[in-house]
C-alpha cells in the first residue's frame, strides 16, 4: 500500500511533465492548415479561395514557423486576410514579410492587433482563467513594436489597411467591400468611423476585426456584413479534450472559440491562430493554424 501511495503521485507528475513537454515542444509546432466553406456568395458566382492568418506573434527565431507561412502561397488564395498580432518581437518585421512574401503579390487585408504596437509581457498564466480576462482594456504603456513599419511596409506590396477604415476590392469577377476596425480588446476600434449599411451594388460584404468582440459583432451583423473574420483567442490554446477551450480572452462565448459559426445571421470565423505569446510557449489540444475559406454561393449545397 504505502508503495502505491509513493507510485500514484509519481505518475501524476510524470504525466503533467509529460503533457507540458508535449504542449510545449510537439504541438506548438504542429501547424495544421483548416478548410472550410462558407456560402456567402451571388448564386451565380464562383467559389473564391480566401486565405484567413492571424496571431503568428513572430520573433526571429520562429524559422519552422516562417517556412511553413512562407509555402501557403502554394495554395493559390484569391484573397488574403490577417487579423493582427503578426509580430511579437521588434525585430520581426523582416521575417514576417518574407513569411507572406509571396502573399503580398495578391489581394489582402489587414488589421493590427495589440501585440503588433505592444510587446508581450511576463504574466501569470492563471489570470486568463478569471472573468476580467473577457473584459476589454486600456493599454497605457509606450508602443514599443514597429507595427507602423509592418503596415507601410504591407500596404506597399498592395495590401489594404482596414484598421476602422473601409475599402474596396475587385477578386475574381467581384465587387468586395470590407469594413474593419482596429483591436477592440484595448479599446481602439472606432466603428462609428466606418457605420452605416453596407453598399447594396457589392457582391459580398467582409467584416474585419482582431478580438471578436460581441459589441462589435453587433454592428457589423447591423449594417449588413455577411461574413466576419477575427483572430486573438488563440482557440482557447490550452483546450480540454472532449470539452473544448477552457477562456476565450474576449467577450466571444467558448462555442466560437475558433472555427465556423453562424452570428445572428452573419457567418463569423475566429482563427486559432499560429503562434502564442514568448513567454507563454504553449498549445494543448489546440494546434496551431491558418485557414483556407472557400467561399461559395449561397445556394450551394
Amino acid at each position: 500500500m504505502t508503495s502505491l501511495k509513493r507510485a500514484i503521485p509519481t505518475a501524476v507528475l510524470g504525466a503533467g511533465a509529460g503533457c507540458i513537454a508535449y504542449a510545449s515542444i510537439v504541438e506548438l509546432r504542429w501547424f495544421r492548415l483548416r478548410r472550410v466553406d462558407m456560402p456567402v456568395l451571388p448564386p451565380e458566382a464562383r467559389p473564391l479561395k480566401l486565405l484567413h492568418i492571424s496571431d503568428a506573434h513572430l520573433t526571429p527565431t520562429q524559422l519552422r514557423k516562417v517556412s511553413w507561412m512562407h509555402r501557403l502561397a502554394d495554395l493559390e488564395p484569391d484573397l488574403v486576410v490577417n487579423t493582427g498580432d503578426s509580430i511579437s518581437h521588434p525585430e520581426a518585421v523582416p521575417a514576417f514579410l518574407y513569411a507572406v512574401g509571396p502573399l503580398l503579390d495578391l489581394p489582402g487585408v489587414f488589421v493590427f492587433g495589440s501585440n503588433d504596437r505592444y510587446a508581450p509581457q511576463l504574466k501569470n498564466p492563471l489570470r486568463y482563467l478569471s472573468p476580467r480576462s473577457r473584459q476589454p482594456i486600456e493599454l497605457r504603456r509606450p508602443e514599443s513594436l514597429p507595427y507602423r513599419e509592418l503596415g507601410e511596409a504591407m500596404t506597399k506590396r498592395g495590401w489594404r489597411d482596414v484598421d476602422n477604415a473601409k475599402a474596396r476590392l475587385h477578386v475574381g469577377g467581384l465587387d468586395i467591400e470590407v469594413g474593419g476596425v482596429d483591436d477592440s480588446h484595448i479599446r481602439l476600434d472606432r466603428y462609428e468611423e466606418i457605420a452605416g449599411r453596407v453598399d447594396p451594388s457589392a457582391d459580398l460584404h467582409l467584416g474585419v476585426l482582431h478580438s471578436p468582440e460581441p459589441r462589435v459583432l453587433d454592428c457589423f451583423v447591423a449594417d449588413g456584413y455577411e461574413a466576419l473574420f477575427a483572430g486573438h483567442t488563440h482557440g482557447g490554446q490550452v483546450c480540454v479534450p472532449g470539452y473544448g477551450a477552457l477562456v476565450t480572452n474576449c467577450g466571444i462565448d467558448r462555442a466560437r472559440v475558433k472555427g465556423l459559426s453562424r452570428y445572428d445571421g452573419a457567418w463569423l470565423h475566429v482563427s486559432a491562430g499560429l503562434g502564442t505569446s514568448p513567454y507563454a510557449p504553449f498549445r494543448f489540444a489546440c494546434p496551431p493554424e491558418a485557414t483556407l475559406v472557400r467561399l461559395v454561393p449561397r445556394t450551394a449545397p
